[in-house]
């Protein structure tokens, strides 16, 4: 008999209070760490939070999730109201697995494989959101490189490219706690299928792919920023330069008046 069940990962917030929530639904875990947990709740229904603010639902309605979410918005730490989503099948039939464009086809199912692919799919939209997040930051450094291309003027002042400079490095790292593309989880490393899931699912996914575009964007990001701090250490250095020859000015005024006075 074929039994398919379908996973919905959400990015709901910035990021999860992952103790808020445990001590909230005072259930027993399936798995948890500090920055996740998952919650079997029978017959193919789990629910895996992570910290970086996606949730994975298994095997759950849509009222049903959207009631989960409503009923931990206070755990939610700068909650996105435009959550960005991605669904995604599990079947279960006889033979190999099989990745097809928007269903996975294993022959057993079991907490284990359930959790592997939920894991996957979050990482795949926190990707998503990353990708997003960075392309907004390439946009408005473009912006500022076409006002330079015209008026031969930085249009960025000193505190806003600190703060920009801020929101550049936070993405960074946020992405360097979050995204686990290189570290597989532990349960993969002691069995052959689930280490090919995981792998599978990788390329499925094309995570890898994602996440080197991402860090190619953010790398022509920092180069432009780095030509933004010369010119602008240039700008104040010529301020500098100015102010200290109008002081010599001065003091040559100052002397001359007081040598004919």
């Amino acid at each position: 008999m074929e039994t398919t069940i379908k996973l919905s990962a959400l990015l709901v917030a910035n990021q999860l209070d992952i103790k808020g929530i445990k001590a909230f639904l005072e259930v027993k875990t399936a798995y948890e760490s500090s920055t996740e947990l998952l919650y079997d709740f029978g017959n193919n229904r789990y629910q895996y939070y992570f910290n970086y603010g996606v949730l994975v639902f298994a095997g759950h309605t849509e009222e049903e999730i959207k009631m989960a979410v409503k009923a931990i918005y206070s755990c939610l730490r700068d909650p996105n109201n435009n959550w960005l989503r991605d669904d995604h099948e599990i079947s279960v039939q006889q033979g190999e697995i099989e990745f097809e464009f928007d269903q996975l086809i294993v022959d057993h199912l079991d907490v284990k494989v359930t959790r592997i692919a939920m894991f996957n799919l979050a990482q795949s939209v926190a990707l998503d959101y990353y990708h997003d997040v960075t392309e907004n930051l390439l946009a408005e450094i473009k912006g500022f490189t076409r006002d330079l291309e015209k008026t031969g003027k930085l249009s960025m002042n000193r505190k806003d490219m600190i703060k920009f400079i801020g929101k550049a490095l936070s993405t960074q790292n946020d992405i360097a706690d979050n995204i686990y593309i290189f570290d597989a989880p532990e349960q993969v490393w002691d069995d052959e299928y689930l280490d090919s899931l995981h792998k599978g699912l990788m390329k499925h996914f094309d995570l890898r792919v994602r996440f080197s575009e991402i860090e190619y964007t953010l790398r022509i990001i920092e180069d432009n920023l780095r030509v933004f701090r010369e010119i602008s250490n240039q700008r104040e250095s010529a301020i500098l330069e100015w102010i200290i020859i109008a002081l010599i000015l001065v003091e040559v005024f100052d002397l001359l008046i007081s040598k004919l006075f």
